[in-house]
């Protein structure tokens, strides 16, 4: 069995923007930068739990809305000076679709 889960086309996420997934008890932020790459994380800021999806997304990071930390999307890793990580998801873009991998 597969552990790559179809989220949707690649024009549903808008540019800088993001989608959200329901895992069970965990959403994920599926995001789309600029230059169309994809990023999944935990939809949870590490510092103190806002919701990602909703913050703003520049180059392949996104500030958190609540606090403005600022997360890595390629690694999840929160930017100095600040400290913290968020669980990072492996997407894939096959065929216009965004794929995102659960396992």
């Amino acid at each position: 069995m597969s552990d790559w889960l179809r989220i949707c086309p690649l024009e549903d996420i808008p540019r800088l923007g993001s989608r959200v997934v329901n895992n069970g008890d965990i959403d994920i932020a599926v995001f789309r930068n600029a230059e169309d790459e994809i990023f999944a994380v935990d939809d949870r800021c590490p510092h103190k739990g806002g919701p990602l999806s909703q913050g703003i997304v520049f180059d392949r990071r996104v500030t958190c809305p609540l606090h403005g930390m600022t997360i890595h999307l390629d690694t999840g890793e929160a930017a100095a000076p600040d400290k913290g990580c968020t669980h990072k998801y492996r997407v894939r873009l096959d065929k216009g679709d965004v794929y995102l991998n659960l396992g």
